[in-house]
């Protein structure tokens, strides 16, 4: 009974969607631990191997605008078996480099090919679910990436421990291998290949230029796209906020960049039933203040030097929580009227979050005030312009929620 009541909460075929968009940032997370090994192993410095994870972040942002068209043009699981054995390769790779170059390129390669998952998992979704599951179904997707920044660093420790730098690249192969025997075997194909279509460079660049001249798209895209900016800030900028501006120590951090993932994962379960109840949109209605009034008053407490870390982290919380509750309503919204395009929406939907989010990141980077004004501010551009982009159109969506899953 317990069991029947687990699937029907996080059915099969979402939790092996939510294991494939987890492997990206599974690659991200669970190496970082072993920055020092690495770089004695390989003759260099600990911030050489950072060009590694550069690599592998270029990668994604490339491999996403390939799968979509791929995708839409073969069907769901052609792509994600070459993305998925690509992967594969790649990981082996990085367990046999010898130098900072071959593990470079190794990486970015690794990236082409997780970068499919991303992709296809919110496609499939878009093809099974109507608007207000597909928002469930988005939650259940962000619980993933929630539990990755947790557990992955304390994997990687253990791993680097019993097995070495190498290892934790063995298992991600091995993940990959274990990933593409599961899909062939429980995942369905949810959109077949039409006979008489055609696949080129034109076609593909006059599907994006479609996407981004549709406002009811483009806004959806946007309001979660600025929200990943102001996350990425975060990511970027909190360990030099909690560790050096307020002396914890780094031991310590974890406890704390945990606390708000944990925030994601709540605020994403929630919204699993209120999108439910309620629909996408209205949620989204009542919760895109959160973020910009948490982003408000931790700006305004960095700008009257009014230093305090739990004042601080109360906003981070909120900030985090509201992320898990407003990133699947606007997915399923920006999603629901994209039926026959679902893997090219899907893919410059991750474009333009994932370069929103570096841009926010490299602000961060390039902004040495000793103080919490530069992450508080990123944060608070982010949160306004999702607002912004939010109320600036107010149409009908066009959306069909009488849509079933097939």
């Amino acid at each position: 009974m317990k069991l029947q009541k687990l699937a029907s909460f996080f059915p099969g075929w979402l939790f092996l969607l939510a294991m494939l968009t987890a492997l990206s940032p599974l690659s991200v997370d669970l190496y970082l631990p072993a920055f020092p090994a690495i770089a004695e192993s390989l003759n260099v410095n600990s911030a050489q191997i950072q060009v590694t994870l550069a690599a592998y972040l270029l990668g994604m942002a490339v491999g996403q605008l390939l799968y979509g068209p791929l995708s839409d043009h073969f069907g769901r699981k052609p792509p994600l078996y070459f993305g998925l054995a690509l992967y594969v390769l790649a990981s082996f790779a990085c367990v046999f480099a010898s130098d900072l170059t071959t593990l470079t390129i190794a990486r970015f390669v690794q990236a082409l090919g997780g970068s499919s998952g991303v992709v296809i998992s919110r496609a499939v979704i878009r093809d099974r679910t109507k608007p207000a599951q597909s928002a469930k179904a988005f939650s259940m997707l962000m619980l993933a990436l929630g539990l990755a920044p947790i557990l992955a660093p304390l994997l990687g420790g253990f791993l680097l421990y019993i097995m070495g730098w190498r290892g934790i690249f063995a298992v991600l192969g091995v993940t990959g291998i274990v990933l593409f025997i599961s899909t062939h075997y429980s995942m369905r194909e949810t959109h077949f290949r039409e006979p008489n279509a055609h696949l080129s460079l034109w076609s593909v660049l006059t599907r994006y230029l479609e996407l981004l001249r549709e406002w009811q798209f483009q806004k959806y895209v946007l309001v979660a796209g600025m929200l990943f900016g102001g996350m990425f800030a975060y990511v970027a900028g909190s360990p030099f906020i909690v560790i050096e501006l307020f002396e914890v120590p780094p031991e310590h951090f974890g406890w704390f960049f945990g606390i708000n993932a944990i925030g994601m994962i709540a605020g994403s379960q929630i919204n699993a039933n209120l999108a439910t109840r309620y629909g996408p949109e209205k949620v989204l209605k009542h919760v895109i203040w959160i973020p910009f009034v948490a982003s408000l008053l931790g700006f305004s407490s960095a700008v009257l030097q009014f230093d305090s870390l739990p004042l601080l982290m109360l906003c981070f919380f909120a900030f985090m929580t509201s992320m898990g509750l407003l990133s699947p309503n606007a997915m399923a919204l920006a999603m629901a009227s994209q039926g026959h395009r679902a893997g090219s929406a899907s893919a410059i939907m991750g474009a333009i979050q994932f370069l929103i989010g570096t841009l926010g990141a490299t602000v961060i980077s390039f902004w040495p005030l000793p103080s919490a004004v530069p992450l508080m501010t990123v944060m608070l551009i982010s949160t306004a312009g999702s607002l912004f982009f939010f109320l600036l159109g107010k149409k009908n969506t066009g959306i069909d929620h009488a849509r079933t899953e097939p």
